[in-house]
């Protein structure tokens, strides 16, 4: 049984409209699904290779590491097709990962799409590697389909439902958005 107000870190990127520059990624942490604890933030390169990177460097050098539990995440890309090998983070940081979706993600056209980039297959290998898209209900017909890495399926399971406290998505990941999206366009904007 985990601890009601365990210390999750959530993350989402903001809006882009173009496929060249920047990206601010935003982490929040929470203490379950109840009250915001804390916010990082870094900048990713669109359809880039640095998120796993700057990621981990974020964490690792945050105040809050010592009291974190879980990192979550909106998907496994940033800004567009920057993709994060949660293995990675998960040996670089000591914390299991969550990959969050809404809906569960359609892999064959996952891979058509990374088919415009040169590396491919360095890529896909990172879509792979995080594993098998699982489901959990978070709350009485209302699903999210996840990934995860340093936990057991039901110690994953548990975190969503415990996390998923005022919408569809885990609080964490609610939150993330919104500041994420307020960053890029000054409010915040779209399905949180």
């Amino acid at each position: 049984m985990l601890k009601e107000e365990i210390r999750i870190l959530g993350f989402d990127d903001g809006a882009f409209c173009s496929r060249e520059g920047k990206v601010p990624v935003v982490g929040v942490i929470f203490r379950g699904g109840k009250f915001l604890d804390g916010v990082l933030k870094t900048d990713v390169e669109i359809d880039g290779k640095d998120s796993t990177e700057k990621i981990v460097k974020l964490i690792n050098n945050s105040r809050h590491k010592q009291q974190l539990k879980v990192i979550m995440t909106d998907g496994i890309t940033f800004g567009g097709f920057n993709i994060l090998d949660i293995q990675k983070v998960y040996e670089s940081t000591g914390l299991p990962v969550i990959v969050v979706n809404r809906k569960r993600p359609n892999l064959r056209k996952v891979k058509e799409a990374l088919k415009n980039f040169n590396d491919f297959e360095e890529r896909w290998e990172l879509i792979k590697k995080a594993g098998k898209v699982k489901m959990c209900e978070i709350k009485p017909g209302v699903r999210v389909y996840y990934q995860c890495v340093g936990m057991k399926d039901e110690e994953a399971r548990e975190v969503l439902v415990l996390s998923s406290t005022r919408s569809q998505i885990p609080e964490p990941l609610r939150v993330a958005h919104l500041i994420a999206t307020a960053l890029v366009k000054g409010e915040s904007s779209g399905r949180a």
